[in-house]
């Protein structure tokens, strides 16, 4: 596990960037696993940045997304379609064939968890894996529980995670209650994991990520086990780390 603190979010987002489009340098082929949420939006501005400029192309890449909410409409602004569009598909060369997000709306949602999960064999091993944390350990939408589902899955989102997520909603009613969700197992297989972390609320439980016992209680603690774990902090994220 290789740790690395900022005492900016700029540097931050230029150093998780810099990982990223390296591997596509190095991979002109990679597979990358994206992320969404507040902490990636200033992560993929400086990649489309380094695109702009001419420092990397996507047309090789391939794309898989960790998860997408249920029954909300594709074109919907808080989608996770909407948000990869805005924040990074419409700026680069990705060819549409190869940007992968689990279909929310399938009629039957099981099948498409399959679906999913027999794209991602095909393409090969996930090359590296973006990954932000939530509040309770949760990586991707996995959940703590009692045991933790290996393949992409439906799950019912946590209360605490429709509370956090209600800030890009008109209110916590209108968060959806389930998501599909790239399973653990999955997420552990990428070959390199690149964790980023911000802001003083995730300073407990990165703390117990990182640093407490291996548990599905706190989903993110199985990280500790991946032979190739990058973890971006800010100087608030990292504060109560031994």
């Amino acid at each position: 596990m290789n740790i690395i603190t900022f005492d900016s979010d700029a540097k931050l987002n230029e150093a998780a960037a810099n990982i990223i489009v390296g591997q596509i340098q190095t991979i002109p082929r990679a597979v990358l696993g994206l992320a969404t949420g507040g902490t990636p939006v200033g992560i993929y501005k400086e990649i489309v940045r380094d695109y702009e400029r001419g420092m990397v192309s996507f047309r090789n890449v391939t794309t898989f997304n960790l998860d997408e909410y249920v029954n909300l409409p594709i074109d919907h602004p808080e989608s996770y379609h909407s948000y990869m569009n805005a924040n990074l598909f419409s700026h680069i060369d990705l060819p549409e064939s190869q940007r992968h997000i689990p279909d929310g709306n399938a009629a039957d949602l099981e099948a498409e968890c399959r679906r999913y999960d027999e794209a991602i064999e095909l393409s090969g091993q996930i090359d590296l894996q973006l990954l932000g944390l939530g509040h309770n350990g949760h990586i991707g939408f996995n959940e703590p529980a009692h045991a933790l589902i290996k393949g992409t899955h439906i799950v019912e989102l946590a209360e605490k995670t429709r509370e956090a997520n209600a800030r890009f909603f008109d209110s916590i009613d209108d968060v959806p209650k389930q998501a599909l969700t790239m399973g653990v197992g999955t997420i552990l297989k990428a070959k390199k994991i690149l964790l980023v972390v911000k802001g003083a609320d995730k300073a407990d439980i990165i703390r117990e990520a990182l640093q407490g016992p291996i548990t599905t209680d706190v989903p993110a603690s199985l990280l500790q086990t991946h032979p190739n774990l990058i973890v971006l902090l800010d100087s608030a994220a990292a504060g109560k780390l031994a």
